[in-house]
């Protein structure tokens, strides 16, 4: 079984709805880091040296390759990436390989087969 690595980096006020869109589309489960920050095309307004840009999630999902793309769209979808300028991105990048996984081989060998 191979496996792909997701990375959304999402505003904080979207991160419960993404993460509930990728487990529907057959994601085991995710790591969520906090305040996350970053500059896109427009550079952060500031206030007194403040930032006033909204706290961003990174979201870390280990995912079977064949559910990857579906679970992508999904976090796209509600994430609303492109729709609202600055409003998150979300990429795969392959997985050599992973341990402490097996119990969720078990469970994605069945949902794989059923969909090949």
């Amino acid at each position: 079984m191979h496996f792909k690595l997701l990375i959304a980096l999402v505003d904080d006020d979207k991160t419960e709805s993404v993460m509930k869109a990728a487990r529907k589309a057959g994601a085991t489960g995710a790591t969520v880091l906090n305040q996350a920050r970053g500059e896109g095309l427009q550079v952060p307004k500031t206030f007194l040296g403040l930032s006033l840009e909204t706290q961003r999630n990174m979201l870390l999902f280990l995912v079977e390759e064949h559910l990857s793309r579906n679970i992508l769209e999904q976090i796209a979808e509600i994430g609303e990436f492109d729709r609202q300028p600055g409003a998150g991105i979300a990429f795969q990048i392959d997985v050599e390989d992973a341990v402490g996984i097996a119990h969720q081989v078990e469970q994605l060998t069945e949902i794989v087969e059923d969909q090949l």
